[in-house]
């Protein structure tokens, strides 16, 4: 059976490029009809997070991505491992990777190295001075065991490094890149066991993945670079070695390496400026990833069964602000009303901003063919729940038109709105109003400019009969009267 991972460590808020890994593992085993399995990588102790593992769980779930096997919440969202080849947390797994260290060091295929810190420094100088290929030199690599545990039992701190091969050249096909070859030579002998005990990345991984049954490795493309030595270590245990498939990076639009100098990257980011999780995976998808027709808008069940990682490109992917927008406004404009108003709830709450009293589907409909996230039907709307507008009253003027002219259209209007009796709604007064703006002879700006910023205090606004149409007949006079005392 195909089986991936998403391997994660907890160091803080899930990168967006953690999600587009996570997301193309998760179609590609669905795709194959396979099992998606996440493990958390959490033996780099120095970098880890309390509660970066809630937090890259709560990231997937949000995004729609859930395991069927290793971490995850339950029910009452307490973190839990299920599956048969656990634990799914490395640092629960450190007796496993003892037994695979000392199986390297028993076969010859690593040993302990007792180099300090300075002494490798100064080994980096000089090779960096003779612009030389910098890495380990060796020094340690002939050590018998036997030394080696008289010099750990008198007390010496040690490492332990796998014992890449010198010669030769490893190669492996990769799922997106094709053929790829590293010369032994130019490979360092990798740490694999740190002098706090815990392995390091390069050995967790090998071990874990196979242990776990993972039969395709999807992962960003700077871990290619390392997959000789994994491929390496599987050899040297006689594991079969996966299948890989190597992302490409993700950039900015001046083609920078995507980081938080240049804006959001988490994707709690996101989350929080109110992206819905569909458009912020719609968008994702498409980042290295092309259906090979025109078609923009798939859901995560429609990916699941697109999705083909001989589409997947090597081209660094560019993470293209104003299409993620695009995408935010197409969910948002065919999202049910009521589904989208009960989204914007928390927004509006988080805004400070009380809705109890309102009618929030008609609310939020003002924005849900502009707005490209919740926040911003949040911000655009705020107007309409405001006690008082500030606004000034040179805003008021339209065009070439004066203060004059405004207070007397202000005016009119307001006296003939009042005449109306009935329903009251942007249907029934765009209906009765445009006609009557016809009947007196004005211009439609001339009168329908200053309504709107009377009922919005905005240069930029949804009409005056769609505001007009939310407030109710009451609160619209009272505006345009407060509009009246200011010019």
């Amino acid at each position: 059976m195909i089986k991936t991972r998403f391997a994660p460590s907890p160091t803080g808020f899930l990168h967006v490029g953690g999600l587009r890994t996570a997301l193309f593992a998760y179609l590609f085993a669905k795709k194959m009809g396979g099992k998606f399995l996440l493990r958390i990588e959490d033996t780099d102790r120095e970098r880890f997070v309390e509660g970066g593992m809630e937090n890259i769980l709560n990231s997937l779930h949000w995004a729609g991505i859930k395991p069927d096997e290793g971490v995850d919440f339950d029910a009452s969202k307490n973190i839990v491992q299920t599956g048969e080849v656990g634990p799914y947390i490395q640092s629960e797994r450190l007796e496993i990777y003892k037994k695979y260290i000392d199986e390297l060091t028993q076969k010859d295929h690593a040993y302990y190295c007792f180099c300090s810190k300075e002494r490798l420094s100064e080994v980096r100088k000089v090779q960096e001075i003779n612009k030389q290929p910098t890495g380990y030199d060796g020094q340690c690599r002939n050590l018998s065991i036997e030394d080696a545990k008289e010099r750990i039992k008198a007390g010496e701190s040690c490492v332990v490094r796998m014992k890449m091969p010198k010669e030769g050249a490893t190669k492996f096909t990769d799922l997106v890149r094709g053929e790829v070859e590293f010369k032994n030579e130019l490979i360092d002998d990798q740490v694999i066991l740190k002098t706090d005990g815990f392995p390091t990345y390069h050995l967790a991984v090998v071990v874990d993945d196979h242990l776990m049954g993972i039969t395709h490795v999807i992962r960003g493309e700077e871990w290619i670079s390392s997959t000789p030595k994994h491929i390496k270590l599987y050899e040297m245990f006689g594991w079969e070695v996966p299948q890989f498939a190597h992302l490409s990076l993700l950039v900015n639009e001046k083609k920078q390496k995507l980081s938080k100098r240049h804006g959001d990257v988490s994707v709690e980011d996101f989350k929080e400026k109110g992206y819905l999780p569909e458009a912020l995976v719609n968008f994702i998808s498409f980042l290295g990833w092309n259906p090979g027709d025109e078609r923009d808008i798939f859901s995560l069940e429609d990916l699941e069964k697109e999705f083909d990682m001989a589409q997947v490109g090597k081209a660094a992917a560019v993470f293209d602000r104003i299409k993620l927008d695009w995408y935010g406004q197409q969910y948002i404009m065919n999202m049910d009303l009521t589904d989208l108003a009960t989204k914007c709830e928390s927004f509006y709450h988080n805004a400070g901003i009380k809705t109890e009293d309102w009618n929030l589907e008609s609310v939020v409909q003002l924005e849900q063919g502009r707005a490209n996230t919740l926040v911003e039907i949040v911000e655009n709307t705020g107007f309409i729940f405001a006690e008082k507008l500030e606004y000034e009253s040179e805003l008021l003027v339209w065009k070439k038109s004066t203060k004059e002219d405004a207070k007397e259209k202000l005016q009119l209007v307001s006296e003939f709105l009042n005449t109306l009796e009935g329903e009251w709604s942007k249907e029934i007064l765009e209906e009765k109003v445009l006609p009557w703006i016809k009947d007196q002879g004005f211009g439609n700006g001339d009168v329908l400019w200053p309504v709107r910023v009377a009922l919005s205090g905005l240069k930029n606004s949804p009409g005056p009969f769609e505001i007009a149409g939310v407030l109710g007949k009451e609160k619209t006079l009272e505006r345009i009267k407060v509009a009246v005392g200011l010019v």
